[in-house]
């Protein structure tokens, strides 16, 4: 079966899962790459023909090619997913991506926020007008209900409640995230300048929009969150959604009494509970010793 013909078959099969459209995006670039690869250096279209050797050749080629081990990994976990499908669906006798050994990948310890670099961000913005407002308070909603790019992006107005939000996140899978009294303030003054802001004019249904009533983009939410950066003067850290997902999952484990995993999980919209781990893993040594410091068994010796 040509591999082209495959892939087809697979793509449909990533939509009906609920797959965002750039992660079906992403796949399809890199299932191209790697079957212009087959065909051009292995002589090989069809499925059936291609084995272990040839992938693990694919992944040589990306490291001379200077591709670093963590977007090795990223590619790899691609190209594993369209073969495990592969011999699911009884068009493979074996998965031939299993046997292919990645790159160990170096940990790096994310340079997480403060609280008050978090407050100085969130400050670092008024209420003159609607775009403020507007930015204030994605700041605000992202440092303390930890969305990602897409969700935050991506809510619409009738799933922001009196003390939640309906988050639709990562395949189409729904949760409920609550909202603080403290971000409920600011969500009610941002609400009224945008009410006047956009008072007889036609807007999406989105909740955060742009000056010209449309949501906001990728590339317009990094402006925003770089510029509350800038503005807070936030220096040896990495200013990006991820990194709000970071602060609030440590002060979620710092701050509840439960320090309950599940549950952070279940708030992140993580489908596994290894990935909210690997967000643990990451706490600085200045929020260990302050974690540390009572239950100090000399601290608590009377």
């Amino acid at each position: 079966m040509l591999l082209e013909d495959v892939l087809k078959e697979y793509m449909y099969y990533c939509k009906a899962k609920g797959f965002s459209h750039s992660t079906i995006k992403n796949k399809n670039q890199e299932y191209k790459q790697l079957f212009e690869y087959l065909k051009v250096n292995r002589g090989i279209s069809e499925l059936e023909n291609v084995t272990t050797f040839d992938l693990k050749a694919y992944l040589r080629k990306k490291q001379k090619d200077g591709l670093q081990p963590q977007s090795i990994v990223s590619m790899f976990k691609m190209i594993r997913a369209f073969f495990s499908w592969c011999y699911k669906e009884e068009y493979l006798k074996e998965n031939i991506a299993k046997k292919v050994e990645l790159p160990k990948v170096p940990k790096k310890v994310l340079k997480g926020f403060t609280t008050g670099e978090v407050q100085a961000m969130i400050d670092a913005f008024s209420y003159k007008n609607y775009l403020e407002a507007r930015n204030k308070a994605v700041i605000a909603m992202l440092s303390d209900c930890g969305l990602r790019a897409m969700e935050i992006r991506s809510l619409k107005t009738i799933n922001v409640k009196e003390t939640s939000l309906l988050i639709n996140g990562k395949g189409n899978k729904e949760r409920i995230v609550f909202i603080s009294p403290v971000l409920k303030r600011i969500l009610i003054r941002y609400e009224r300048l945008k009410g006047q802001y956009f008072k007889d004019k036609l807007t999406t249904e989105h909740y955060f929009l742009s000056y010209t009533g449309k949501d906001i983009t990728h590339v317009a939410l990094d402006n925003i969150i770089k510029e509350a950066g800038r503005r807070a003067k936030i220096t040896g850290k990495r200013v990006s959604p991820h990194t709000f997902r970071h602060f609030f999952s440590v002060q979620f484990m710092l701050n509840s009494g439960s320090k309950d995993i599940y549950t952070l999980s279940k708030l992140l919209g993580h489908s596994e509970i290894t990935t909210t781990q690997r967000y643990l893993q990451s706490l600085e040594d200045f929020e260990l010793i302050e974690k540390a410091m009572p239950s100090s068994p000399l601290m608590n010796m009377k």
